[in-house]
């Protein structure tokens, strides 16, 4: 990895696509939020991570490998998060009326992300999915498992996921 610049810094995120899982260090302004990256004008095409692991599942039972650098298309990308225990303060307001938490299970992939969405009370979650028009939306206390990694099971704050590129289940 080149030097930082004076206004760069790294970060380890967790990438997760259709097909596989990859931890790395991306490279971002210093004044970005990387926890919402995605959600800024200035997320590139491509997912940039140094020292990567990657869990692979395609081809039928999961693969481990390292790569020095990869390049994730952002299109792939179905959701994202600061590797734990890094994280950045929430992105929403507590005191904000008309907002409930709404308890969602979300597949990507073979992981099960059982975590709370923060929707209108006004409305139903379809509705709400329906109307929504963001790329990426945050998901709140998740906890994320695989039943191909039994002993995989993480707690994160905050995540976001690419609404069309994941399954919502209501319990």
């Amino acid at each position: 990895m080149k030097a930082l610049a004076y206004d760069e810094k790294t970060a380890m995120v967790m990438v997760y696509t259709d097909s596989m899982l990859v931890r790395g260090e991306v490279v971002a302004k210093e004044n970005v939020r990387v926890s919402i990256w995605l959600r800024t004008q200035g997320v590139p095409n491509y997912i940039h991570l140094h020292g990567a692991q990657v869990i692979s599942f395609s081809g039928g039972s999961a693969k481990n490998y390292t790569q020095a650098e990869i390049f994730i298309p952002t299109v792939q990308v179905c959701a994202f998060h600061l590797a734990p225990p890094a994280h950045d303060p929430l992105d929403y307001d507590a005191s904000e009326i008309n907002r409930v938490m709404q308890p969602v299970n979300i597949m990507v992939g073979s992981f099960m992300l059982r975590g709370k969405m923060r929707i209108s009370s006004q409305t139903e979650f379809g509705t709400s999915l329906d109307v929504m028009r963001a790329s990426w939306a945050s998901v709140y206390e998740v906890e994320v498992s695989n039943p191909f990694l039994p002993q995989f099971n993480m707690q994160v704050p905050m995540l976001l996921v690419n609404p069309s590129h994941v399954t919502f289940g209501l319990a």
